[in-house]
């Protein structure tokens, strides 16, 4: 980690999905800010591992177990972190899931279950969230996009709808809240290599990757949580609005 942003130093900042790959990044560097850190995810175990080393290392945080796209589950999880930690402050929306469907064999289901667990629990969230930062005075939103929908990826026209929605989200409660100073963007994260992502790539695959990048370094979650937190602090006090790329300048 680069920079140090004083700024965030015991602000409450709640992280979706921050148990594994993009969002257990986020977690560690807000951890690292020693921010007070809350994170919701499904992945139990994993997460009460990172919880456990987090904190062995000095730097607690605190893990809420939901569902996302439960959402009265997710406002009761808010509502806990609340209670524990004080008003948030930093809310991110990370949690996500690609999972591939070719179009003619998506159901109902299959679309109400996709725009659930990618887009529906951002807008509640951020719900969740707003009147604690309208009554400090500002705090900072930031949504987790995709460059998926950019690229026009097979077999991901659901998630890449939902996807291409959060950048109109972003817009609209940037827009709606801008005079309660609060701040709503959006990182869109080019091809990360998390352990996710490497079950479908070959060495192979990776290197044609880094060839359609205009920079060869090959993106790291922790590429895109930088962006996460520097947007998060007050260097970014008038952005917002807007997306932002992190993907190396993929083709």
């Amino acid at each position: 980690m680069a920079a140090i942003y004083s700024d965030l130093k015991g602000q409450v900042v709640l992280i979706t999905g921050g148990g594994s790959g993009i969002g257990e990044a986020i977690v560690r560097q807000f951890a690292a800010q020693h921010a007070k850190v809350a994170f919701i995810d499904l992945a139990i175990e994993p997460s009460r591992a990172l919880v456990r080393e987090l904190t062995e290392a000095g730097t607690p945080v605190h893990f809420e177990p939901c569902d996302l796209t439960d959402i009265p589950a997710l406002q009761r999880s808010v509502a806990a972190i609340r209670k524990l930690l004080g008003p948030i402050h930093v809310l991110v929306n990370n949690a996500a899931h690609d999972e591939r469907h070719p179009t003619e064999e998506v159901t109902e289901a299959i679309w109400d279950s996709r725009i659930a667990v990618n887009l529906k629990h951002q807008f509640f969230c951020a719900q969740a969230v707003i009147p604690d930062m309208k009554a400090a005075g500002g705090g900072a939103i930031i949504n987790l996009g995709s460059i998926s929908w950019h690229l026009g990826i097979k077999e991901l026209a659901v998630y890449q709808t939902a996807k291409a929605a959060i950048e109109g989200l972003t817009r609209a409660l940037a827009r709606e809240y801008g005079e309660d100073n609060i701040r709503v963007t959006c990182v869109v994260p080019g091809n990360v290599r998390t352990p996710r992502q490497l079950k479908w790539y070959t060495p192979e695959g990776e290197a044609e990757i880094v060839a359609g990048q205009a920079l060869k370094g090959r993106l790291a979650p922790e590429d895109i949580a930088a962006m996460v937190l520097s947007l998060a602090s007050d260097d970014a006090r008038l952005v917002t609005g807007h997306e932002y790329f992190v993907d190396a300048g993929w083709r």
